[in-house]
């Protein structure tokens, strides 16, 4: 996240890791079954989506990990009917759209100022 790197950039690396992790969901399904534990990439691909387009401090990520926790223990819908999907969709969606939720939230506290 604090790499020297354009957000779009992050963009197109989440979207690497997102595809990798549909595969790779997929694959370990097989073996050990619905959406294992053993599965992070996933959590590393919604919380990069948790801070994305947004300004690179401390506060940031700190904030971006806890609404993402939040929303990937509470799963609002539709992230709980995400999980739902077959496969590897159903691992890497729920944690995108909390990273997603989790991204809209943190616009809306800078929008109104309540961090600087």
């Amino acid at each position: 996240f604090f790499l020297p790197l354009d957000s779009f950039y992050w963009l197109w690396i989440s979207l690497v890791f997102f595809f990798a992790g549909v595969w790779a969901g997929f694959e370990i399904e097989k073996e050990r079954g619905k959406d294992p534990g053993l599965v992070v990439i996933d959590e590393m691909v919604g919380q990069w989506l948790a801070v994305i387009f947004l300004p690179p401090t401390l506060v940031t990520l700190l904030i971006g990990f806890a609404l993402f926790r939040v929303f990937d223990i509470f799963k609002p819908y539709p992230i709980n009917r995400s999980q739902k999907l077959k496969g590897g969709w159903g691992i890497m969606v729920d944690d995108i759209l909390a990273g997603i939720y989790a991204n809209i939230i943190i616009h809306a506290i800078y929008f109104y100022g309540l961090i600087a």
